[in-house]
């Protein structure tokens, strides 16, 4: 497991692209047969992806870091399918997931194994784990499931869909809070007007890219911007006090999970356009 460790904003300043992405930017998530993870200590987030081509793939981290025997003693996760079509098996119990497929699972959960249906097409699951102090059942949400929200005008170039997955109104967690927004064809600005929210941390994945697409990711103070470039499948760590925001060469799609000190998704600071820098 790759540790990251949280940056005071006025350290980001001085840093160069090389420093901005070995802090904040993840560039490989999917590894076939393998389980990768990133611990944060920014709000001691877990983003991670398992790719079972061929093999099950176990949900499983050193105890030493976490602290804990398994995974999800003290922990609970949002898994979203973004591959083909698979299946996860928690405790025994079966969840099949199609592509954009949701599955919580609670803290207390002894063994999740994660497989595909088609090793030439494997499920990708993304992952987002966060500390938990209480158990919430196994809950799986589709897409159409969701909770939708349509933002955005393509005069922005920002027409967009937001699917809330684990929120209050929809499956409850004891932190987490995930979604995924995405864009319509023509649209390549996502979260503009920016935000911050200095209550809660956020991980945006970037995914559905071609292969010669990049997103300008941006983050920092908003007088202080900067930009990561992050291409299909990776990832990029928001602390609380950097807004999130980004634009790309073609419309794409994104996987957005919070951690923090609450969970009500319209909690957040909006940023002028005239007050970015």
């Amino acid at each position: 497991m790759e540790i990251r460790y949280a940056s005071h904003p006025n350290e980001v300043k001085g840093f160069d692209t090389s420093r901005l992405r070995e802090e904040f930017h993840i560039e490989s998530l999917f590894v076939p047969n393998e389980l990768t993870l990133v611990y944060s200590h920014v709000d001691r987030y877990i983003v991670g992806g398992a790719v079972p081509a061929g093999s099950i793939v176990k949900l499983e981290a050193d105890a030493k870091t976490i602290g804990a025997d398994t995974f999800l003693e003290r922990r609970e996760i949002g898994i979203i399918n973004t591959g083909g079509r698979g299946q996860i098996t928690v405790d025994g119990e079966v969840y099949v997931m199609e592509p954009k497929d949701c599955l919580y699972v609670g803290l207390g959960a002894q063994e999740v194994l994660f497989e595909s249906d088609d090793a030439a097409a494997p499920a990708k699951f993304y992952l987002n784990s966060t500390p938990a102090h209480k158990t919430y059942p196994t809950v799986k949400a589709a897409i159409n499931e969701a909770a939708p929200n349509h933002l955005g005008s393509i005069t922005n170039s920002n027409e967009r869909t937001i699917y809330k997955y684990i929120h209050t109104e929809g499956i409850q967690s004891c932190q987490l809070v995930m979604g995924m927004t995405l864009l319509k064809p023509g649209n390549m600005w996502n979260t503009m007007p920016c935000h911050t929210h200095n209550r809660r941390s956020e991980v945006y994945f970037y995914f559905d890219m071609p292969e010669d697409g990049v997103v300008f990711h941006l983050m920092g103070e908003p007088q202080e911007t900067r930009h990561v470039v992050v291409r299909n499948e990776q990832a990029v760590i928001s602390p609380s006090w950097s807004i999130h925001s980004g634009v790309g060469t073609s419309n794409y799609t994104f996987i957005w999970g919070m951690a923090g000190e609450n969970q009500i998704f319209n909690d957040m600071d909006p940023v002028a356009m005239k007050e970015i820098l």
